[in-house]
């Protein structure tokens, strides 16, 4: 059963890398075709290239990069982010420990603001603040990714009411038995870096915050504040945890760093403290900690006391398999912006399938007409004319039913429906691309562009991580 089950996953993940990889390779022709069509309409191809280059920065650079960090970036833990693209994002920087709600409260009474999560409305309303330089002090922040998820929350304080300017941190929780590098076992991990303006991403050309290069001023601000406003945090620091791997960020921006790892103890001092005394107990000779600091015990330092006690070591290991096997699977999961636009996508192609139907209703005598068919010598009668419409819209009606019912499966997550569409749309995509290439018959808007841009936008939704997960979040209950 085992084996089947990997079996038929390991025929899964195959099949969907390899609408992964079509729909980006789609894209990139798509984007040529927008970018030759932009020089043939005249004013009109301003409006086509604002269309390529929002094509190229939000659909098929970030596909592209997705593939390809997915062989060359590091599969385990070197203290830094990654972005939705899997780019490096920012360092991480910072560690914690103690419980979600200490940590909360140690931020809150520092004086920083938790972000909105990011929604539509939340990123509708950071672009207009950006734009006409509101203030919005609970602004969203993008997302990063570390341990296969995006971050746990994150806060900031905006810089004189601009959203352009801020500073922030990202949380993650470190997963249950997964020690640092060295050993060392810590709850939160965390990167923070200060919004210096807006502009264009370097290697996407999003428009996107950049980042202040020296992320160790920023880090050494978020430490502060929470020293300031509580001074019973125990603060130790790992040197040299880490440097800045390449020394840009996935926006690319520059990064410079010491490479060192403040840990903030934020633990209640009375456990702290008791936890202290039991120790003294035990060993009288051991030489007491440095003031305002509080060693965090390894893993070899705990086998010495009880091999019982050793929990089981979880390799810092992130394995390029997650792109379609989230480590958290949920069957609940709730239905992603993915599946939600292949759907209205589909729903676009259904629609333009009745409005065929109405055309062909309404125009069906010039059809006949210009058509000139016969019947043994003799032109068709208005009875069989009548007779080949009604079977014209009879199959083409057939086509649309079955199309409603896989766009409603879809809607509801299953993933046979989602393959049905992608392997439609790669043969409408190769069906396109083999009579432009072969018989040099020309995809323009008055052609057939904007029917493979609809089935291109189509796979590029449905062969996505988060369609994929949701499509396939059941698998494991089964």
């Amino acid at each position: 059963m085992n084996a089947e089950r990997r079996r038929s996953y390991s025929i899964g993940v195959a099949l969907d890398w390899f609408f992964f990889v079509f729909a980006g390779i789609s894209a990139l022709w798509l984007a040529y075709l927008s970018l030759t069509e932009s020089f043939r309409v005249g004013w009109w191809g301003i409006l086509v290239a604002i269309a390529f280059w929002a094509l190229l920065a939000y659909l098929v650079l970030p596909r592209i990069h997705r593939i390809l960090t997915t062989i060359y970036v590091p599969g385990y833990f070197i203290g830094r982010t990654r972005t939705s693209d899997g780019l490096l994002g920012d360092p991480v920087n910072l560690a914690f420990m103690g419980e979600e709600a200490a940590l909360h409260e140690a931020m809150e009474r520092a004086g920083w603001t938790l972000a909105d999560p990011v929604t539509l409305r939340s990123s509708l309303r950071i672009v207009t603040a950006t734009l006409t330089r509101r203030s919005y002090h609970r602004a969203p922040v993008s997302p990063l990714f570390l341990f296969g998820r995006m971050q746990d929350f994150a806060y900031q304080q905006e810089v004189d009411g601009n959203p352009a300017q801020r500073h922030h941190v990202r949380f993650w929780r470190c997963p249950d038995d997964w020690p640092l590098p060295g050993g060392r076992r810590v709850e939160w991990l965390a990167a923070g870096t200060f919004d210096s303006s807006v502009g264009l991403s370097l290697f996407t050309l999003q428009v996107t915050h950049r980042i202040d290069a020296d992320t160790d001023v920023e880090r050494d601000h978020i430490v502060g504040s929470l020293l300031a406003a509580d001074p019973t945090i125990r603060l130790e620091t790992i040197e040299d945890f880490s440097t800045s791997y390449h020394a840009r960020n996935g926006g690319g921006d520059s990064i410079r760093t010491d490479g060192d790892l403040p840990i903030l103890d934020l633990r209640p001092l009375a456990v702290a403290g008791a936890a202290g005394v039991a120790a003294a107990a035990d060993t009288t000779d051991a030489p007491p900690p440095a003031s305002g600091s509080r060693e965090v015990p390894t893993v070899a330092a705990a086998a010495t006391t009880s091999s019982q006690n050793l929990p089981r070591k979880r390799a810092a290991f992130e394995p390029p398999t997650t792109l379609f096997a989230p480590l958290h699977r949920d069957p609940s999961m709730r239905r992603p912006a993915t599946i939600t636009t292949g759907t209205l996508l589909l729903l676009l192609r259904v629609l333009a399938g009745i409005l065929l139907i109405v055309g062909l209703w309404l125009e069906w005598p010039d059809v006949m007409g210009s058509a000139d068919l016969a019947v043994g010598g003799d032109a068709l009668t208005a009875e069989e004319e009548q007779f080949a419409l009604w079977i014209v819209i009879a199959i083409m009606g057939v086509s649309l039913a079955v199309q409603v019912s896989v766009l409603l499966s879809l809607w509801w997550g299953r993933n046979w429906a989602r393959l049905i569409v992608m392997i439609f749309s790669v043969v409408s995509i190769s069906t396109a691309f083999t009579t432009w290439f072969l018989r040099e018959q020309e995809i323009t808007l008055r052609t057939s562009l904007l029917t493979v841009g609809l089935d291109v936008l189509i796979l590029l939704a449905l062969s996505s991580r988060s369609a994929a997960a949701y499509s396939r979040r059941r698998e494991r209950h089964r």
